[in-house]
């Protein structure tokens, strides 16, 4: 755990220009204190010691203003900025160095809150690698967000989105399917 919490720490500095050190970044970043206890509820979770790892997660939600469930499966490198109101459900998966802003949600659609039916059932959304989720967005369901999208501030997004997608608006509407490189691309031949 030692050695992804350096990873972290590291993406963190890397991304963010607004930090002045990276013992600020341990000391100060409630996105960090919510991965580093994170990864200590999940494995208490894994080892079938829930109270514990509902006492962590409990605590960090506390300190940090940032709730993800212990059962949720979450990557290496995630950067949580600004967290606050940040929510990851229970059966949620996310991938690798996703970027995530405070106040967006990972979480169940209504009909997943069907009580005892459903639970031990996947009702929230797996996240690709390298996909951002903008302030406020909301993201619902046992859906697939791919590789390398964006989701932009407010979007609500109920359906799976291909990889490389941008996507805009309460709507969800789907801006671009193209890979970063093509959009360079199709930018330079215009100009």
């Amino acid at each position: 755990m030692l050695s992804q919490w350096k990873e972290l720490i590291d993406k963190i500095w890397e991304l963010d220009p607004a930090a002045q050190s990276r013992l600020e970044i341990v000391l100060f970043y409630p996105g960090f204190h919510a991965m580093v206890l994170h990864d200590i509820a999940h494995w208490f979770f894994n080892k079938n010691l829930r109270l514990l790892a509902s006492m962590v997660a409990f605590y960090s939600r506390m300190i940090s203003g940032i709730e993800i469930h212990p059962g949720a499966k979450i990557g290496r490198r995630i950067f949580i900025d600004h967290g606050m109101g940040v929510v990851v459900g229970e059966t949620s998966i996310i991938g690798n160095d996703v970027l995530i802003y405070q106040g967006a949600t990972i979480g169940a659609a209504a009909a997943g809150h069907m009580g005892a039916a459903t639970r031990n059932k996947k009702r929230h959304p797996t996240i690709g690698n390298n996909v951002i989720i903008g302030a406020g967005a909301k993201i619902l369901g046992n859906i697939e967000i791919g590789d390398g999208c964006r989701i932009g501030s407010g979007a609500i997004v109920l359906e799976n989105i291909p990889p490389g997608s941008l996507v805009i608006g309460p709507s969800s509407k789907i801006i671009s399917k193209q890979s970063k490189s093509e959009n360079i691309a199709n930018t330079l031949a215009q100009s």
